[in-house]
């Protein structure tokens, strides 16, 4: 039987079984006609819902421009159609999960500091769900920083760093509630500053007293905290990382904020954002942005102007941001790599140089700690000696042995090669020991 002798035998059947069945067929069509109206007719309703919301959310914004500051900072994120905002959060919700994102979104973070890192923190938290976020900042934009700010334009010169971004925040996310606080935030106002219980504190100040005073606030309040420290004179974004305080090592600013940090009895629990990048040699600025000679000492951390290469501070606050939105949301996938790798060769050498100190030396306390040999060791010498390049068994020693140690006086050898160089005499010649070459690293 041929396919058209098959069509013509299957459709005589149905014509036969229509004409017995006339009126029940006529009822079967009307019926299935009848659904596919009504589901047209719901589903264009609900299109058109959908349209209306979306024009009506458009509406808003574009008149919520006219709203004071204190009147959009009191708007409550309920009255903005749940849909909408799940949607402008899909990509977040498809990575953290449902139940993750809701956390987010429930979370109320306070970004202290809205400059070249807090504002670039601030807007990703924003962008990643958190619906009540408070920025906390004195300074205003001037045309000498707009550049590093995350949201300033133009015609933000001279308004406050913050203020800037409460009105970017309104037209990327207006069903979120930002507060803006442009108080110098001190050991007398924390109190009110940090009220209502925060989820997080993002500190992204670069003045060390004041970061310390936040950090003994946040501890004795238990408020999580998380820091950041200057990206000034570092270029190599692969070289940022988050690592308890305890664990931080090479940046001077680090190692300073870390030692005192100490002497308040708090010595671990609060994640720092910074980079192990050894700073490069650039030319130091004056408070208001000038060149100054070559050979001026910084005297200390809130008086020293590094030169800041635009993109490094924006990938900081991005960095916080990403900790923060994975601590919040709960998200345990990824977990942090362990930040040193050669524990034992580090605590190995260090207790080579204590135990040459006090032998060599009538020296029992060790003037560097271990992260500063890793400092030494990693960053200034590249693990390798400084005779004989690359070795198995390296170790630290004084280069000069009538100075202590120190980050200038310190130098990578072998074992073999340190202990033949602590056995010369310490008024030994080191050119003639060693060459110029020697000399000139």
């Amino acid at each position: 039987m041929t396919i058209d002798q098959t069509i013509d035998q299957w459709t005589d059947s149905a014509a036969r079984f229509i004409d017995k069945h006339r009126d029940a067929t006529r009822l079967v069509l009307t019926a299935a006609v009848a659904s596919v109206a009504t589901a047209s007719a719901i589903y264009g309703v609900q299109a058109t819902q959908r349209r209306w919301r979306s024009k009506a959310l458009k509406r808003e914004i574009a008149s919520g421009a006219s709203q004071s500051t204190a009147q959009y900072a009191q708007r409550d994120p309920a009255m903005f159609d749940e849909t909408l905002i799940e949607e402008q959060l899909a990509r977040n919700i498809a990575f953290l999960g449902q139940e993750g994102v809701d956390r987010v979104r429930k979370s109320f973070v306070i970004v202290v500091g809205t400059g070249s890192v807090g504002s670039w923190a601030a807007l990703m938290l924003l962008r990643s769900g958190v619906q009540h976020i408070r920025l906390i900042d004195p300074k205003r934009l001037t045309l000498h920083n707009m550049a590093w700010h995350a949201a300033a334009t133009a015609k933000d010169v001279g308004r406050h760093k913050a203020q800037a971004l409460q009105l970017r925040f309104r037209e990327i996310a207006p069903f979120s509630r930002v507060e803006c606080c442009t108080e110098q935030i001190t050991p007398l106002n924390m109190e009110s500053l940090l009220a209502g219980n925060p989820s997080f504190v993002v500190d992204t100040m670069d003045n060390l007293d004041a970061k310390l005073a936040l950090a003994q606030y946040c501890h004795d309040k238990n408020i999580k905290l998380i820091t950041s420290m200057s990206v000034g004179a570092k270029v190599d974004p692969s070289r940022i990382q988050i690592s308890d305080i305890s664990d931080t090592m090479g940046d001077p600013m680090v190692r300073a904020y870390r030692r005192r940090l100490k002497m308040l009895k708090i010595d671990r629990g609060i994640p720092v954002a910074y980079s192990i990048e050894k700073p490069i040699h650039v030319n130091l600025l004056d408070k208001e942005g000038k060149l100054l000679p070559n050979g001026t000492p910084i005297p200390d951390f809130r008086n020293r102007r590094l030169p800041v290469l635009g993109p490094i501070p924006g990938m900081v606050g991005m960095s916080l941001a990403t900790y923060v939105v994975l601590q919040l949301a709960e998200f345990t996938a990824l977990a942090p790599p362990p930040m040193r790798t050669r524990d034992n060769l580090y605590h190995r050498i260090h207790h080579d140089v204590a135990t040459r100190e006090a032998q060599n030396y009538n020296n029992d306390t060790c003037p560097l700690e271990i992260s500063d040999m890793i400092y030494i060791f990693e960053e200034l010498w590249n693990s390798k000696s400084i005779l004989s390049g690359y070795q198995d068994r390296l170790t630290l020693a004084r280069w000069d042995r009538t100075k202590p140690l120190s980050y200038t006086n310190t130098v990578c050898m072998s074992r073999d090669e340190a202990r033949a160089h602590d056995a010369l005499p310490p008024n030994a010649d080191l050119v003639k020991e060693y060459g110029q070459d020697a000399m000139d690293l």
